[in-house]
């Protein structure tokens, strides 16, 4: 940072990113110079019997590639030099790298000259200076080759790092004015660039009825994050390493400082505790039963995932073979032709077949697989729709900027995630389609609607819920890994009546929305001008932390000055989550932009819906690690929308956000209470 211009244009790397390709380089190069001096120790002899032009030719081959080997491995070793000074922004003491790789590329030009000669004398037959031994001519043919892989991955670099922007005329390019990122020269460049992308790496999504659509909300997102930034992705990718050094550090104070107060959020192991307050029905037990229904919607995958080697065989029995020569159910729809999908369905959910009421597996931008099941055992209509799975479900993820929702009982000018908006369209249109809801109430007049899902699946739950209330006013929803970036603030108080949301640790996906991202944007490059630390020295932390951890000497030696870092954190507002950013008039500050902070796509900030369990692992204390026992695993709390709204770079940011993992926590902690409470029930019963 900032991004490395040469040849008068801007380029996707640093001055700092050379380090690694170079000493990559100079291992090569040296066992390079040694096969070829070996080569030419051998061979020169055998040039002088050779015709005079041919040996000459040979002559000057060998001796110019050893000279070109050496020059660039000085050449190598001086960028790695240069390259290793000073910390990300600390561009000055790299200002040499430049002219360095500059001459570096034009050498490839001579190398390139010889290369070819020596393809022709190797391989060709036109030289005709050959040696009798067959280890020295083995050598040279791999030398030439290895020479053209060399070239081959230096363009194929140089085509990674290029930036179709770079050029000199967008690099003083800025907003011209305020009324939001669509009026912008530059934006609309970038938006372009980006859909031309989408539409050539998915172009199997152009079929889609709003692939368009999503194609273009996307790029737009895209070019709204991080514009005006300069930052490259081994920046970003240094940042996020750093940010965890940071939070970590932050997490640590801020336990201390709740120990000496005796405040801060209070989890609990006692169950009977957390859900004293709540509705009967919001409880672990009706939880952890209604997520094998939103598990169940992902079909055969996630039946595979959960069981890798004995999944196929677990399914057999479900299926129905052949089923495409026989007359499929109007009820199922774009299932395989032995109905893998269903048979998925009714392992996970353990149905019967008849109690799948409708299924349907048609997965479009902004339209997700669902199903209708009846649950007996709690006389319950079961809605379960799938969570994210395929690139259109990812799409739809990604079309997160606010829209207006509109819904009987909702809050005057709610606004929701766009995507779900449209997912929930399809469903509704999807589920009034010969009034299906209808026609099986009229079949089970006695039974409650319950809609559930997980991840993607559960926003959408959740704002379908609220289109169908005021004809189902008893309906309940179960979701699990609701995003950030759901709902307005008071439109997702009026869903914590109806919704009962559970989240697991460092769930990053609860924390996940436009505005939370704009904030790690700031946080990223805050984060960046307090380090000290050189990047390639960041990059090595980071795969000893993703090993071992963070060590506490990490949280206070990485920074210029630990009291700002402690000062940004402190400073943070507690409604918008804004860090206040200060112009710097220096190099190094100039990529603290007052531009940086700003909202140029979150206009209204999103919240997750529900009425919020969070659950967390139970750290033990030193006596339970002393003797080795322990309490129960788990504790948890009743949490509020506010308290997700930091994105967090942890350990377990993904695999606690994994449908399975939920589902082994609850199980977890109604197995630990049977045990606790001595009761002698199988978990089945559960």
């Amino acid at each position: 940072m900032p991004a490395l211009r040469l040849f008068g244009r801007k380029w996707l790397a640093a001055s700092d990113d050379l380090v690694f390709p170079c000493v990559f380089e100079i291992v090569f190069r040296i066992v390079w110079l040694g096969l070829i001096s070996c080569v030419t120790s051998t061979y020169w002899s055998v040039t002088a019997e050779c015709d005079e032009q041919a040996g000459l030719a040979v002559r000057i081959y060998l001796v110019g590639t050893l000279a070109l080997i050496s020059i660039n491995i000085v050449l190598l070793v001086l960028l790695v030099n240069r390259s290793a000074q000073g910390s990300i922004t600390e561009v000055q003491k790299r200002r040499w790298v430049a002219p360095l790789l500059v001459v570096k590329i034009l050498l490839i030009l001579p190398e390139t000259g010889l290369n070819v000669f020596g393809t022709m004398w190797a391989f060709c037959g036109t030289i005709e200076c050959k040696s009798e031994d067959k280890i020295t001519r083995t050598v040279i043919e791999a030398i030439v080759l290895f020479n053209w892989v060399v070239f081959a991955l230096i363009i194929f670099g140089l085509a990674i790092v290029f930036d179709p922007l770079g050029s000199a005329k967008y690099k003083n390019g800025r907003d011209s004015n305020d009324n939001g990122p669509t009026e912008s020269a530059i934006h609309r460049k970038v938006s372009k660039l980006w859909f031309r992308r989408f539409r050539w790496a998915f172009c199997c999504l152009r079929k889609d009825e709003f692939g368009h659509e999503a194609f273009t909300q996307v790029a737009s997102l895209l070019s709204a994050l991080f514009r005006g930034t300069d930052l490259v992705p081994s920046d970003i990718m240094a940042g996020c390493v750093l940010l965890r050094v940071r939070q970590k550090r932050e997490t640590r104070e801020m336990r201390r400082i709740r120990m000496l107060n005796d405040d801060g959020p209070r989890y609990s192991t006692d169950i009977t505790r957390v859900f004293a307050t709540s509705p009967a029905w919001m409880t672990i037990k009706n939880a952890r039963h209604f997520l094998r229904f939103a598990l169940a919607a992902y079909g055969w995958p996630m039946v595979c995932y959960m069981h890798c080697c004995t999944g196929p065989y677990r399914l057999v029995p479900k299926m129905t073979c052949c089923a495409c020569f026989r007359r499929k159910p109007q009820i199922i729809i774009d299932d395989n032709c032995c109905l893998c999908h269903v048979s998925g369905v009714r392992y996970t959910s353990r149905i019967r077949s008849e109690d799948v009421l409708h299924a349907s597996f048609k997965n479009h931008v902004f339209e997700l697989p669902f199903c209708v099941l009846a649950d007996h055992s709690t006389k319950s209509i079961v809605i379960s729709i799938r969570g994210s799975l395929s690139m259109r479900d990812v799409f739809t993820d990604l079309v997160a900027n606010a829209e207006r929702f509109d819904a009987p009982g909702m809050p005057p000018d709610s606004s929701a995630h766009r995507g779900m908006v449209a997912g929930v369209d399809c469903l509704l249109k999807r589920l009034r389609e010969g009034n299906m809801l209808e026609r099986i109430f009229n079949t089970y007049p006695e039974y409650t609607l319950v809609l559930t899902g997980h991840s993607l699946g559960a926003g959408v739950s959740i704002l379908l819920a609220a289109k169908l209330r005021s004809r189902f006013p008893d309906l309940r929803v179960y979701a699990f890994a609701t995003p950030a970036g759901l709902l307005s603030r008071e439109a997702a108080r009026y869903t914590e009546s109806y919704a009962f949301t559970i989240g697991v640790g460092d769930d990053f996906v609860m924390r996940l929305g436009v505005d939370s991202i704009e904030n790690l944007r700031t946080s990223v490059i805050e984060t960046i001008r307090a380090c000290k630390l050189p990047k390639w020295r960041i990059m090595l932390n980071g795969f000893g932390y993703a090993l071992f951890g963070v060590p506490s000497r990490d949280l206070e030696t990485t920074w210029h000055d630990v009291t700002e870092i402690t000062k940004k954190a402190a400073g943070q507002s507690p409604l918008l989550g804004e860090r206040p950013i200060q112009t710097v008039a220096t190099a190094e500050g100039g990529l603290l932009s007052s531009e940086i902070s700003k909202r140029r796509f979150a206009k209204t900030r999103l919240y997750t819906g529900g009425r919020i369990l969070h659950i967390v692992r139970r750290k033990k204390t030193e006596l339970e690690k002393k003797t080795n026992t322990g309490g129960p695993t788990f504790e948890m709390r009743w949490a509020t929308a506010e308290d997700f709204t930091e994105l967090k770079v942890m350990p377990r940011m993904l695999l606690d956000h994994l449908p399975d993992n939920v589902f082994r926590t609850l199980t977890k902690i109604l197995e630990e209470q049977k045990t606790h409470n001595g009761s002698m029930l199988s978990l089945q019963e559960i």
